[in-house]
């Protein structure tokens, strides 16, 4: 958990950084926070954030790794210098900037006896990867060297040489509770400017898997990983107290990672065996997490007529429908393509149920498939034609006003229509599509 309310943060995102950054923003929007993104890329988030009475909870997250709170920032130049031509004077400086600040104070606040912390390097700068292992190990023996200056006897935790990034996983820092003992610094070097951090917050993978493999009904060929269904369920501005609503919840992935968002939620499923599966889970997350205020119903029903069957409006719809057969093998195109005009009428006859049961403001967020093909050019679902006439809007997921500056960078950011989720050893994808009514 994040003890910090305002300030600067960065945020270490997963495999899928674009998902990751548009979670974090609906997060933050959702909730009316003032923020500005100050830096991104695919190894870390430099946020701004303004008047925010919450704490920042990283179990909330499903795409965010690592949250830091940043005690130092400077240039990079001042990096450059220093490790790409060897200039001593500005090592002098760098180990100054790392001595005065409060990293080093939380480390003394917490070092008793066999003190251990560690240091974790992520670069955006391509320029400065090459010593990327140098300046960790200088950072540690800088920070190593300030602790026995105040007595405290540190050892700095290092990794196997093999490793591809001077990085330590999220296990690591929580095997050695790192978070609580502000042990872990993260160094975030971007192209302008580089950020010192202490690690605030670190995922959770435990307890992921807990609710992925631990839940007691499991359907594992049509599965969706929880940390996705979080992912889904932020985007959709799913905030405490509010309806959401699954239509094809399955065993009910999805509607699990809503309760703990503290949502009252609702499910359906034309399948039987779906329906009692996603209840019986409901009910052991809600002991598992003593989840004891949490309201839910699955119902058995047809999406394609579920505006009669829930008889209610909701805030959200968060929901995977039928992404066609499993395939063995990559598809050609016109296979691809045939599978495509099979599904249409399940999505298109959802599209005008989903805008009938949202309340007015609501969200839809909607997964499609997404196929890799032979030729290399994918096969998707064409959605938004049919959404624009039902009544949806498209919502981009990364609004121009929360990046500072403006650049080519950004500029593609904000253009983006959908998100998607495409493992390399899948022949089917995920495209997400965030739709407003």
């Amino acid at each position: 958990m994040s003890n910090q309310t305002c300030g600067t943060d960065v945020f270490i995102p997963g495999k899928n950084w674009k998902l990751s950054l548009a979670e974090l923003v609906s997060f933050l929007e959702a909730r009316r926070v003032k923020f500005e993104i100050i830096a991104f890329s695919r190894e870390f988030f430099t946020v701004d954030i303004y008047e925010y009475a919450e704490v920042l909870d990283i179990a909330d997250f499903g795409g965010i790794i690592k949250i830091g709170n940043v005690t130092k920032n400077f240039s990079t130049g001042l990096l450059t210098e220093a490790f790409l031509r060897e200039s001593k004077e500005n090592k002098t400086r760098i180990k100054e900037e790392i001595a005065t600040n409060s990293l080093i104070d939380g480390m003394l606040e917490k070092a008793s006896g066999k003190y251990t912390f560690g240091v974790s390097v992520y670069n955006s700068d391509e320029a400065l990867r090459p010593v990327s292992r140098m300046v960790q190990r200088f950072v540690g023996s800088t920070i190593k060297r300030e602790l026995r200056e105040h007595g405290v006897k540190a050892g700095f935790m290092g990794f196997a040489k093999d490793r591809q990034c001077p990085q330590l996983t999220h296990v690591e820092v929580l095997k050695k509770n790192m978070v609580e003992n502000k042990a872990e610094a993260l160094f975030c070097m971007g192209k302008q400017q580089t950020w010192l951090a202490v690690t605030t917050g670190v995922h959770n993978p435990f307890e992921f898997q807990k609710r992925d493999i631990g839940k007691p009904r499991q359907r594992k060929i049509f599965a969706m990983p929880p940390r996705l269904a979080r992912i889904m369920v932020n985007l959709s501005f799913c905030t405490p107290g509010k309806v959401l609503l699954d239509p094809f919840c399955g065993v009910g992935t999805i509607l699990q990672e809503a309760l703990l968002a503290k949502a009252n939620v609702l499910g359906m499923d034309l399948n039987q065996w779906c329906v009692d599966a996603a209840k019986e889970n409901l009910e052991w997350l809600t002991n598992e997490y003593a989840l004891k205020a949490s309201e839910f119903r699955v119902l058995r029903g047809d999406a394609l007529c579920m505006a009669r069957k829930i008889g209610q409006k909701v805030d959200g719809v968060v929901t995977e429908p039928d992404l066609g057969p499993a395939l063995r093998d990559v598809p050609t195109a016109p296979y691809a393509l045939k599978i495509v005009e099979k599904l249409k009428p399940l999505f298109f006859g959802f599209l005008t149920e989903a805008y009938k049961v949202l309340a007015s403001g609501g969200r839809l967020v909607l997964v499609t498939p997404y196929f890799k093909t032979r030729s290399g050019k994918p096969v998707r679902m064409p959605l938004e034609e049919k959404a624009e006439e039902i009544g949806f809007r498209r919502v981009y997921p990364f609004p121009k006003e929360f990046f500072a500056g403006e650049n080519a960078a950004i500029q593609k950011l904000v253009e983006t229509r959908s998100l998607w989720d495409v493992a390399e050893r899948h022949k089917v994808g995920r495209e997400i599509h965030i739709f407003h009514k």
